[in-house]
């Protein structure tokens, strides 16, 4: 035992010493996980939960849709069409939570509530396993009352850390939740076998880390987390803990081996889009890779922003995509502070490790499980993301419930009590109030719009969610308000990312929804440009050409101006009867009598109503043909 291990075990730490390492103290961890998240069972479904859960046509089937999910790419439930499963640079596979997810489905139902509780109770299992697991880890350097201590301080940090709100709050985020359940439950399993060396015990760590690799795949890097507990903890146990790990890579290799045969080994190169790749820059007009310094610079102030949130989660976002963070260089101040700051810990995580294996353990624990994420390994598809630090953030917070604890040298145990529950109590509030902004995709996004103001994608989401709530709000200053507020976050994002094509869309049904149909005329045809037979955008234009010929010759009195819209539009959309309409009704007005009656024909057999027929027989009578007007006056009456 180190001699800083003998002074936290020589008296009482804080005044709470006692009540902390009492038998059941261990289950105000869950409980207050519980708590915490008990105002998101009256949420809805959010962000992410489409791909995996409701608009996912496996899950949707319940088990009938399991061996699909199984199958296939994570993301080809959602995106259906071939090939877009892989918009993400290496494909996901991830089939556990989807599994999950379906047999809810095929026993509950579509209910977010069942979502959100399973995501609660899984937490606050998470909870009570972190705690048995750290109690049984330091029990060897510490005494068993100072371990205890240690262990529920620090687990009350992580389950109250507002960072987690993410993983807990998105029921999608659950792959986050059981990935790391099942790494902490297979380090648990190894240190029993260190002691007890039964061999049930190294069939269960083989199945608990397979199932966390099948929920996401950076459980991998409890491979290398494993060797750094034993080291700074278990030197004792060198060989014998081999055989835990021997059955981790076990599970790993078979992983990959099924991962590899769904999703082979075309990685999918290096998008150019930039909401698949954050490290574009736009020269000339086009996209093209950033040098690798500035990638690299970036790739490390983003770390540095990794760890501003952890220790001051304020303010939170659900979006880091482009341009949230900007393109830096190693010119940046902080760019090399952060280089700094890490290359300490880097040094701090080996110098301590006679004195603190602790404070080693915890920086080695958030620099590994960092790694995967970090984008310095492989490209991930975005800058960062609070819920990649959900794995990193038990390194934070051993470390500071261990620091916490160290400063009753120095000071008062009462005010070090104290000064645990402030950060305890801040975390939690924060946790609370930022939990309530996961309610649905419209509070989420335009309460987040207001944090990633450089965001191309919340800017695009925000305004969506804008237009969308508007269409449904009958004219007024509100819905005006709605739709012009729409029209500024999606020109912005248009701004940041020229090439976004579902951006201009947007901005194209906002313009609609406020009858300017002119830009929305422009803003639909700027989608087509970025992305010739945009589906969605041709539909569109087609529905906004022809409301602005109808605007043109109804409001404005311009005939050839309607014209002009309503011949584009019957262009996009050649069976529209509404187009046939009005266009029947402009060239009756110019006085092009015949091409009337050719419009109207084809309205009435597509739609062979009274309206029709009334007005196919004013467009003969027009025409001076009698006989066809009185045929068509009889046909309208018989209706």
């Amino acid at each position: 035992m180190s001699s800083n291990s003998k002074h936290l075990a020589g008296r009482p730490i804080l005044p709470l010493h006692r009540w902390l390492t009492m038998p059941l103290a261990w289950i105000t961890i869950p409980v207050l996980a519980v708590l915490l998240y008990a105002n998101t069972l009256s949420h809805n479904y959010t962000q992410d939960d489409a791909i995996v859960i409701y608009e996912n046509m496996y899950t949707t089937k319940g088990v009938q849709g399991v061996p699909s999910l199984l199958r296939y790419d994570t993301f080809k439930g959602f995106f259906k069409t071939e090939g877009k499963d892989k918009l993400v640079s290496g494909g996901r596979y991830r089939p556990l939570t989807p599994v999950m997810f379906a047999v809810g489905y095929q026993i509950f139902g579509d209910s977010p509530f069942v979502g959100h509780l399973f995501n609660i109770l899984y937490y606050a299992m998470l909870g009570w396993l972190l705690y048995l697991f750290l109690c049984r880890l330091l029990t060897p350097t510490f005494a068993t009352s100072a371990a205890r201590t240690i262990a529920i301080m620090c687990c009350l940090l992580y389950v109250a850390h507002p960072i987690h709100t993410e993983a807990v709050a998105n029921i999608k985020g659950r792959d986050e939740i059981i990935a790391m359940l099942c790494s902490v439950a297979a380090c648990l399993v190894g240190l029993q076998y260190l002691h007890r060396q039964r061999i049930q015990s190294l069939m269960l760590i083989f199945l608990v880390f397979f199932l966390g690799l099948m929920s996401k795949e950076n459980t991998i890097t409890f491979l290398a987390v494993w060797p750094a507990a034993i080291w700074c903890f278990q030197k004792n146990h060198w060989r014998t803990a081999l055989r835990p790990w021997a059955m981790m890579v076990a599970a790993t290799a078979v992983f990959l081996v099924i991962r590899t045969s769904v999703l082979g080994f075309d990685f999918g190169g290096t998008p150019m889009e930039l909401m698949n790749n954050p490290y574009l820059k736009l020269v000339e007009g086009q996209y093209v890779e950033m040098s690798l310094s500035e990638k690299y610079a970036t790739i490390v102030y983003t770390l540095g922003q990794y760890l501003k949130l952890l220790i001051l989660p304020h303010p939170l976002t659900h979006d880091y995509y482009p341009r949230h963070i900007g393109m830096k260089s190693f010119a940046d101040t902080t760019v090399l502070l952060t280089m700094t700051i890490y290359l300490c810990l880097l040094l701090a995580a080996f110098w301590s490790l006679r004195k603190r294996p602790l404070v080693s353990f915890g920086i080695l624990f958030f620099l590994i499980t960092l790694s995967i994420v970090s984008n310095v390994v492989f490209p991930i598809g975005t800058n960062m993301s609070e819920r990649f630090l959900f794995m990193p953030s038990l390194g934070f917070t051993l470390v500071l419930a261990y620091t916490i604890i160290g400063i009753t040298r120095r000071l008062s145990p009462n005010i070090v009590t104290v000064l645990f529950a402030i950060i305890l109590i801040a975390y939690s509030a924060k946790t609370i109030t930022r939990n309530a902004v996961w309610k649905n995709d419209f509070t989420l996004f335009t309460t987040d719009v207001h944090t990633s103001t450089n965001s191309a994608k919340v800017l695009n989401a925000a305004g969506g969610a804008l237009t969308t709530e508007a269409a449904k709000l009958d004219d007024g200053p509100r819905k005006t308000e709605m739709l012009q507020q729409a029209t500024i976050h999606l020109s912005k994002a248009l701004t940041i990312h020229p090439g976004y094509k579902n951006a201009a869309l947007l901005l194209g049904n906002a313009y609609y929804y406020q009858k300017d149909y002119d830009k929305a005329v422009k803003a639909y045809e700027k989608a087509l440009r970025i992305a010739p037979g945009y589906t969605e955008a041709e539909a569109n234009l087609a529905i906004s050409l022809r409301e602005a010929g109808k605007y043109a010759g109804e409001t404005l009195g311009n005939v050839d101006k309607a014209l002009r819209y309503l011949k584009q539009s019957i262009k996009l959309a050649p069976d529209d009867v509404e187009t046939l309409r009005l266009l029947g009704i402009a060239h009756g007005i110019s006085g092009d009598h015949q091409s009337a009656i050719s419009y109207f024909l084809q309205v009435v057999e597509s739609q062979p109503t009274a309206a029709a027929y009334t007005n196919l027989a004013r467009a003969y009578a027009n025409s001076n043909n009698t006989a066809m007007a009185d045929k068509y006056f009889a046909l309208a009456n018989e209706k």
